[in-house]
């Protein structure tokens, strides 16, 4: 592993000196070189579908796994957008001169190694590594087992363009040891890795959170809510509801709790029980809920549940601020929204909020890097120090002063 890590922190100093230009030929290549190898790709991933029905993985696992012709375009399209983004590295976010003459300016740099640690979905492996690569930052990428031929096969893609423009592989790379021990060592090798992202499971968030020496920016659990206001549109608030919670259940930024408003909970729940049964949706209800719709019961535990499947908690609070209040307790700090016309009840939704994406009357499922126009992410951040959010190629960058001078001394 040290050995390893010593030749992607050493291969850094070559991206330091491609120009904008030279990154964005060769990621256009790179998404050229995904849709050359379709059928490589395909062919490994079947292999990781295989395996999954064999362990039984849980079916929105396995949607996150699944590659087909669609999600490798996407994946293409993705590279090429970040390859059409405006250069991250060298730019000036500040500039002053002092007193005494000193011509100082703030510049964008990259961060250096980054360990990205993910789960489950393929489509992260070739996202992590382009972003990376805009940003000049070398990435050491471990993926979750159940994808391991999947990943493989996108690394080498990816590897193989570098090597046609005489770089070194190390620049994009899949850590030799994907083992947990494997794991237990990256994070604490500060000396050679700059950053580590975690994104997946809850556990896997804690465990590197809690053993990291490298520093850490988390991509923790997506316990997103939607309230429902009293002043809402019924109509607009079900669509709302039904994208945020079924469109695509096993990813972090669905809705796992819905908050309805007092004031509407006998209007709006039968309607928006009648949507949710259309779509087949596992509905659990707090004591007032299950007194106006036929539901199971909710408990606290399901409250701090994130279900990553098509199951839905529902809870009818008193207004905005009962909405709050429950955020505040449950929430995980990713994504939350109001479906309301009232614009100082949003307002103060939206204030009193703390998460990274906070929304009016939109789903929470457009927390994403390329819905958002970052053309990917290397994760959602929870943290509230460096990057939070979508994390695109902005918080894969820090900066350093550049002082100019004619012979100052202090």
């Amino acid at each position: 592993m040290e050995s390893f890590l010593a030749k992607a922190k050493a291969s850094s100093r070559i991206l330091s000196i491609l120009s904008g230009a030279q990154k964005n030929h060769i990621l256009r290549e790179m998404a050229e070189a995904l849709r050359a190898n379709r059928s490589l790709l395909l062919e490994a991933n079947a292999k990781d579908m295989q395996e999954a029905e064999v362990n039984q993985l849980a079916p929105s696992l396995k949607d996150r796994l699944l590659l087909d012709e669609k999600r490798i375009e996407a994946m293409a399209v993705a590279i090429e957008e970040i390859a059409a983004l405006k250069e991250p590295i060298g730019r000036v976010l500040e500039g002053w001169v002092t007193e005494n003459g000193l011509k100082i300016e703030k510049v964008s740099i990259p961060i250096g190694v980054i360990g990205i640690i993910y789960e489950s979905r393929p489509n992260v492996t070739s996202d992590t590594a382009a972003l990376s690569f805009k940003s000049a930052n070398v990435c050491v990428l471990k993926g979750g087992k159940e994808a391991q031929h999947s990943n493989e096969a996108i690394a080498k893609v990816l590897q193989s363009v570098l090597k046609q423009n005489d770089l070194p592989e190390a620049l994009i790379s899949l850590i030799p040891d994907a083992s947990r021990e494997g794991v237990a060592k990256l994070i604490k090798m500060d000396k050679y890795v700059d950053l580590i992202v975690p994104r997946g499971g809850e556990g896997l968030i804690r465990y590197v959170s809690e053993n990291a020496t490298v520093p850490v920016v988390k991509h923790d659990k997506g316990q997103c809510h939607t309230y429902i206001d009293k002043d809402a549109k019924l109509d607009e608030a079900v669509a709302i509801a039904l994208n945020a919670k079924v469109q695509r259940p096993g990813v972090c930024n669905a809705m796992e709790t819905l908050l309805v408003d007092r004031a509407i909970a006998a209007e709006a729940l039968p309607v928006l029980k009648k949507a949710f049964d259309e779509a087949h949706t596992q509905l659990k209800g707090c004591d007032q809920t299950q007194k106006i719709i036929d539901v199971a019961h909710a408990s606290e535990k399901d409250f701090d549940t994130e279900y990553l499947a098509n199951i839905l908690n529902i809870r009818v609070v008193e207004g905005v601020e009962g909405a709050i209040e429950h955020i505040v307790r449950f929430g995980s700090g990713h994504s939350e929204a109001i479906i309301t016309e009232n614009i100082t009840t949003a307002e103060t939704f939206l204030n009193a909020v703390d998460a990274a994406a906070v929304y009016v009357n939109a789903s929470t499922r457009f927390t994403d890097g390329g819905a958002f126009g970052f053309g990917a992410e290397v994760g959602i951040s929870t943290n509230k120090l460096h990057a939070r959010g979508p994390m695109g190629i902005e918080g894969l960058t820090t900066y350093k002063y550049k002082i100019y001078g004619s012979g100052q001394i202090r």
